[in-house]
């Protein structure tokens, strides 16, 4: 059975401290992964991401990172594009700071574009380019383009593995709670279908995609075109289930790290690992 990390998308609700603090908090309460987030701008000193590295190490926590959420590498414009390039460039600095394994982000819109093929190509591009960029600069962080929740983006699971696929550093973060959102609930629905998705990734992108695969997971509401709202694993009459997606990781014996991005974060984090634990001992 592979080892499945639990952890939540930024500081904890109950926590009160310094960043560089968490990793000691997390660790006492159960759980062994950290999304730290960015999402409003890279905004933490080397000197502070190398402390909380430092701190992860100790305590045997994971760590990654979210970029901003203005990234558009999908835009006809250029100078979005630079914009965005910037902001991606500075998380993967930040995470090499810190030692995270992956920096998290949202490819772009489709807007602008005559096809779906045009803005994942202009992605695709721009994302080349960086790469170049950071070559003998960034060692550890991996881009992680993540899959996304609604369809007027570049992010479904064929998309986020062609990205990986056309670069020589890259794996895919799965939001599960993404791809339910943008199917309108048609996936995300069984045991079977989760399992499928993962195998598809192993076999494009080899083992190592699933050593860890990287995955955020909540509850989530959806309109037409996918997201609205994200969800507590408690509250009913929203999607997916937790269990199904669980019991595909048990029955593969996959490596994963599930950041929750449920309201309440760490509470949810320890929810979903009860819920694992649950189900590997049955």
């Amino acid at each position: 059975m592979g080892r499945i990390r639990f952890g939540p998308a930024g500081k904890p609700l109950d926590f009160k401290g310094s960043m560089e603090k968490v990793p000691a908090y997390l660790a006492s309460i159960g759980l062994d992964a950290l999304e730290y987030e960015a999402v409003r701008g890279v905004r933490i000193s080397e000197a502070k991401a190398r402390r909380l590295g430092e701190e992860a190490g100790k305590h045997g926590v994971v760590l990654s990172m979210h970029a901003p959420y203005y990234i558009n590498l999908g835009s006809p414009d250029d100078s979005v594009v630079e914009r965005s390039l910037k902001r991606l460039r500075d998380a993967m600095l930040a995470s090499e700071w810190m030692g995270a394994y992956a920096v998290v982000f949202h490819p772009g819109y489709i807007k602008g574009n005559k096809t779906r093929q045009e803005a994942l190509k202009r992605v695709i591009s721009s994302l080349q380019r960086l790469e170049e960029e950071l070559e003998g600069v960034v060692r550890k962080p991996e881009l992680a383009p993540e899959t996304t929740g609604k369809v007027s983006q570049v992010g479904d699971l064929g998309e986020t593995i062609e990205i990986c696929r056309s670069l020589r550093r890259c794996r895919p973060a799965v939001d599960w709670a993404h791809l339910y959102a943008r199917s309108e609930g048609g996936f995300v629905r069984s045991v079977d279908e989760v399992i499928r998705a993962i195998e598809l990734i192993e076999r494009e992108l080899g083992t190592r995609a699933v050593r860890p695969l990287h995955t955020h997971f909540s509850k989530i509401e959806y309109g037409r075109g996918g997201e609205r709202e994200h969800h507590t694993l408690s509250e009913e009459g929203y999607g997916p289930d937790w269990r199904v997606v669980c019991r595909a990781y048990l029955e593969t014996g996959i490596d994963a790290v599930v950041i929750s991005e449920s309201p309440i974060l760490d509470r949810d984090a320890l929810l979903m690992k009860r819920i694992c634990e649950e189900e590997a001992s049955r």
